[in-house]
């Protein structure tokens, strides 16, 4: 078995599709099948995201499959899960998804030292299509670049 502090499961897709403006670090509100669920690497953060409803932040659409040997008891598998902010933290996300284009993306969602679930959300920009074919290109060259030290290493 993994050890909790291995777990990370991130959102590839968002740094791709979003340009990150703020990072939070918040606490989730979960279900005892589901933390199990979590720690053996089973959730999925794809086409997720945040919204906040009366004064309390959610993460919806986010996956994590049933526990194995989970019982009547099993948790659903794509409900809405309350995430634990501040409040202060809460009131500065809205003012900045106020504006036009801005939204909440979960990132990372991982087991922190102590064993407790925490997911890292950012304040997010969709990216217009040249800034994908930017994106790409810069991750290419990086790649060729990698490539050329490879070879060209003296032995």
């Amino acid at each position: 078995m993994k050890r909790s502090s291995d777990i990370k499961i991130l959102n590839k897709k968002a740094k791709f599709e979003y340009i990150i403006l703020d990072r939070y670090t918040a606490g989730i509100q979960l279900f005892g099948t589901e933390i199990k669920s979590i720690r053996e690497g089973k959730a999925s953060l794809v086409d997720s995201y945040c919204a906040i409803q009366h004064n309390e932040m959610y993460v919806k659409q986010m996956h994590i499959a049933e526990y194995r040997f989970g019982s009547y008891a099993n948790h659903e598998a794509k409900r809405d899960r309350k995430l634990l902010l501040q409040r202060r933290e809460i009131r500065k996300i809205e003012r900045a998804t106020k504006e036009t284009g801005k939204t909440i993306i979960p990132l990372c969602l991982f087991i922190n030292e102590k064993g407790l679930a925490k997911i890292e959300i950012a304040v997010c920009q969709g990216k217009h299509t040249y800034d994908k074919r930017q994106s790409l290109r810069e991750a290419d060259d990086k790649r060729q670049i990698a490539q050329l030290k490879k070879f060209h290493q003296p032995t």
